[in-house]
């Protein structure tokens, strides 16, 4: 009896650290570079979450730095239609949440707590929208810089006796801010007339029309670029606070001769002028497509002198463009493609860097823009080195691993 009863004492005190284990699970972050990363976006899928800490709400737990600090977190969506009935987690894609590396800071530390309370509202850095208001417009921003671009309505002609704006692209617009908090509903809400003034917090100066904007995508046939019309489709997967996920999806349009549809799928992180842009294309027959992913030749305001200076590199993938113009300042803007590079194009309005891609695979790259004003990046320099800085980030993915 004496035997059996310090059995159970020796198996109770040997689960005990078991136990406590259950109730937080511990994340390590391996950095391979020695560059800052500031706002490093850190994502654990939430099913390794739920193992560690069976039962887990998403809205009842902590995410911890090493100073015990608590930090935003977010749970984004396999699927907004996704259900989990037995609260298992598979409704879920990842745990996400940010953390900024100092210059050769190689390793982080954070914990995942359940806690008794319900987790704080966590400040909104991100955002994507369909906006029915203004023409099928579907806008996305962060706390950096904002984008949108167009709709089915807008791309409709006019009804008799309407007059009724009419412009027929799937070229990706620029909202260039100088405020790090939301601004798009702000915005639409003042009235088109209104965000094409700087009245402190930014404005729309980015010139689209049927060109791609910055980043948009067309099929390349050596000497002319095959383009889609405006989006006809979309869906929002993820919507903040740290990250935003949205799809747009695009009719067949001829492409030399091939019929071709467009998917494109936009993940938006708080702290950064990228976006990661996934195009899958789906071709009748199958096989290969050049792709060409660009930036307008004449983005400026209309009526006011620019001078542009380009910045090809092509070991990285990477153009950048820097725009002086005679009011409004400097923008900025740059395309980078790290996986399937092809080379550098330019048709009669838009610089291209060329990819290669698969029928039904998705085609990673980046987008993005800044504006002077901002303060952040006053001149080309500054730009081209933040985008040198990214090309390296994206080669060096963080390494996650986690244990109790």
């Amino acid at each position: 009896m004496k035997t059996h009863l310090l059995f159970l004492l020796f198996a109770l005190f040997a689960a005990a650290p078991a136990l406590v284990a259950a109730d937080r699970l511990t994340i390590t972050v391996a950095n391979d570079l020695a560059i800052a990363r500031p706002s490093e976006t850190i994502a654990v899928p939430w099913k390794q979450v739920n193992a560690a800490l069976p039962g887990a709400l998403l809205q009842k737990i902590a995410v911890k730095d090493a100073a015990g600090r608590v930090l935003p977190y977010q749970v984004t969506n396999v699927a907004p239609e996704a259900k989990d009935p037995k609260g298992v987690g598979i409704a879920y894609g990842d745990l996400i949440f940010q953390h900024d590396f100092a210059a050769g800071e190689r390793s982080a530390t954070f914990t995942v707590e359940k806690i008794d309370g319900v987790a704080p509202v966590f400040p909104t850095k991100v955002s994507a929208r369909y906006v029915p208001e203004r023409l099928d417009d579907f806008a996305w921003e962060n706390d950096k810089i904002g984008h949108r671009t167009y709709g089915p309505a807008l791309a409709a002609p006019s009804p008799p006796g309407v007059k009724k704006e009419v412009l027929v692209t799937s070229g990706l617009d620029v909202w260039c801010k100088r405020v790090s908090y939301p601004i798009v509903d702000r915005w639409y809400n003042k009235g088109h007339d209104h965000y094409h003034k700087d009245e402190g917090e930014g404005m729309d100066m980015y010139q689209v029309g049927p060109s791609r904007g910055c980043g948009g995508t067309g099929i390349w046939d050596g000497h002319e670029l095959h383009v889609s019309g405006n989006y006809v489709a979309w869906k929002v997967i993820a919507n903040g606070p740290i990250r935003a996920v949205f799809e747009l999806s695009y009719n067949t349009w001829m492409a030399n001769g091939r019929l071709v549809s467009e998917v494109k799928r936009f993940t938006v992180d708080a702290g950064h002028n990228f976006d990661r842009i996934e195009s899958t294309f789906t071709v009748v027959g199958g096989g290969e497509v050049t792709v060409g992913i660009g930036l307008n030749k004449t983005p400026a305001d209309k009526g006011q002198e620019a001078k542009i200076t380009l910045y090809p590199v092509q070991a990285s993938g990477s153009l950048t463009q820097w725009v002086e113009q005679s009011r409004n300042e400097n923008l900025a803007t740059a395309v980078i493609v790290p996986v399937g590079f092809a080379g550098f194009a330019e048709d009669n309005r838009n610089q291209l860097v060329l990819a290669k891609a698969t029928s039904g695979e998705a085609l990673r790259y980046y987008a993005g823009a800044a504006w002077s004003r901002a303060g952040e990046f006053t001149t080309a320099q500054s730009w081209n080195d933040y985008v040198a800085a990214c090309v390296l980030r994206i080669n060096s993915p963080l390494k996650v691993t986690l244990s109790p």
